[in-house]
C-alpha cells in the first residue's frame, strides 16, 4: 500500500493509490495528495515529510475503511515485520518460495521453542503440584496453537479486506 502511494507520488497520479482506500475516504486522500505534491518540489527535505504525511494519511484512511484503528506506521513504511515485503515479492515475481521459507522458518521456530518449554515443565511437574499444573497447561498450549496454526494455514481466502476485521 505506501508502495502504491510512493508511486503515486512519483507519477504524479493520485489514482495509482486510490484502489487501496474505501471510497468514504477517496476524498481525503485526494486533498492530502492536491497538498503534499507542490510540497514535494520544494527541497529534498520538504519531499520526505511531505511523502510521510501523504502516506501516514493513505494508510490511516485505509485502516479506517476497514474499521481498524489507526496505529501509524513505522519509518520502512510497513508495522506488519518481513513477512508483507515477502508476499509483495512473491506477487511481483510470481514465485512464493521465499515466503513460503519464510514461515516455515518461524513455524520450526515457534513449534521448537513450546515444545522444550512443554518438555522443561515435564521434567519439573514432580516437584510441586503447581509445577504439575503448569505442565498440563503447557502441554494444552502446545496443542491449542498447533490447531490455531491449522486453522490459520486452512483459512478460506479473503477477498474482502473488511473480513480481516470479522476473523479476528
Amino acid at each position: 500500500m505506501v508502495t502504491a502511494a510512493r508511486q503515486a507520488l512519483e507519477a504524479e497520479d493520485v489514482d495509482l493509490v486510490l484502489p487501496y482506500v474505501h471510497a468514504e475516504g477517496e476524498s481525503e486522500v485526494r486533498s492530502m495528495f492536491d497538498t503534499v505534491l507542490p510540497v514535494r518540489r520544494q527541497s529534498p527535505e520538504a519531499r520526505e515529510v511531505a511523502d510521510q504525511l501523504f502516506f501516514e494519511t493513505v494508510v490511516r484512511v485505509h485502516r479506517a475503511g476497514e474499521g481498524a484503528p489507526y496505529t501509524g506506521i513505522t519509518p520502512a513504511g510497513l508495522s506488519a515485520g518481513r513477512v508483507v515485503p515477502l508476499a509483495e515479492h512473491s506477487i511481483e515475481s510470481g514465485s512464493c518460495e521465499a515466503l513460503v521459507g519464510f514461515l516455515s522458518d518461524v513455524l520450526r521456530d515457534e513449534f521448537t521453542s513450546r515444545l522444550e518449554h512443554v518438555k522443561l515443565l515435564e521434567a519439573m511437574k514432580h516437584l510441586s503440584l503447581d509445577f504439575a499444573r503448569k505442565h498440563v497447561e503447557a502441554m494444552l498450549g502446545f496443542e491449542v496453537y498447533a490447531h490455531h496454526v491449522y486453522q490459520a494455514l486452512s483459512a478460506p481466502a479473503i477477498h474482502n479486506e473488511r473480513d480481516l476485521v470479522h476473523h479476528h
